[in-house]
C-alpha cells in the first residue's frame, strides 16, 4: 500500500484511462487528481502539488513531451509517460525533455506500480548521497571507490562517470545521448560505438554474467537503464 499522502496526478484526455487509473490507483491508498489537457496539468501541478505524474502524449491542446519539458523548468516531480506511441523518437524525445520513464499502452497496473515504486524512491533519496548502492554494486564517490559484493574493482575515468550517472539514475532509463552528452561532451552525441564500447567494458566488470546483464539493463534503440 501507498503512504497516504503520496498523491498521483494522471494527465490524459480519454476518460476510461483516468476512471481506470483512478480505480486501480486509489485502491493501493494514492490520491488521485486528474487532468485532461496540458494547460490543465500545468495548472493542477501548482494547485495540488503531486508527488507523481502519469502523463499521456496525445494531449488534445500542448504535446505531454512541451508539458514534460515546461514543468522541468522549475519542478523534479517523477514524470512518468503513458502513451500509445511506440517509435523511439518519441520515447528519446520524452526522456531526453526530462521524463523518468515511459510505459507503452496497453499496459500491465503491476508494471505501473513498480515504476512509479522506483520513481517515488528516488524523490525521497538523498541526491547528494556520498554513497550509492544498488544490489552488491557499490560506489563511494567522496573516495571513487567502486565495488561488487565486497570486491573493489577498478574502472577508467570514462567507464566511473558513467556508472555515477546510472546508479544516480538507478531505474530510470538515461538516453544513449544523455550518457555521450555528459561523459564526453556535446560534440559527441552521435559517437555510439564508443558508449557501447565503454558499457560493454563496465559490463565484463561489473556483471556475474556480462551476456546476462543483472545490473545494466539496454533499452533498444533508446538508452540504458541500471536496475532499480
Amino acid at each position: 500500500m501507498a503512504d497516504s499522502n503520496q498523491r498521483i496526478l494522471v494527465v490524459d484526455d480519454e476518460p476510461p484511462i483516468r476512471r481506470y487509473l483512478r480505480a486501480a490507483l486509489s485502491a493501493q491508498g494514492f490520491t488521485i487528481y486528474e487532468a485532461a489537457s496540458g494547460q490543465e496539468a500545468l495548472n493542477a501541478v501548482i494547485a495540488d502539488r503531486p508527488d507523481i505524474i502519469i502523463l499521456d502524449l496525445g494531449l488534445p491542446d500542448i504535446d505531454g513531451i512541451e508539458v514534460t519539458r515546461q514543468l522541468r523548468e522549475w519542478s523534479q516531480i517523477p514524470i512518468i509517460i503513458l502513451s500509445v506511441r511506440e517509435a523511439e523518437q518519441d520515447k528519446i524525445a520524452a526522456l531526453d525533455a526530462g521524463a523518468d520513464d515511459y510505459l507503452t499502452k496497453p499496459f500491465g497496473t503491476g508494471e505501473l506500480m513498480a515504476r512509479m515504486r522506483v520513481a517515488l524512491r528516488r524523490l525521497t533519496s538523498k541526491p547528494d548521497e556520498p554513497i550509492l548502492q544498488v544490489g552488491g554494486l557499490h560506489m563511494d564517490i567522496s573516495r571513487r571507490i567502486v565495488s561488487v559484493d565486497g570486491d573493489q574493482i577498478t574502472l577508467t575515468p570514462t567507464e566511473y562517470e558513467i556508472l555515477r550517472l546510472l546508479m544516480q539514475n538507478a531505474g530510470k532509463v538515461i538516453t544513449h545521448h544523455h550518457l555521450l552528452r555528459q561523459v564526453w561532451g556535446t560534440a559527441y552525441e552521435s559517437e555510439m560505438h564508443i558508449l557501447r564500447v565503454n558499457i560493454s567494458n563496465l559490463r565484463r566488470k561489473i556483471e556475474p554474467d556480462p551476456a546476462r546483464p543483472t545490473y545494466i539493463h539496454t533499452e533498444p534503440g533508446v538508452g540504458y537503464r541500471l536496475k532499480g
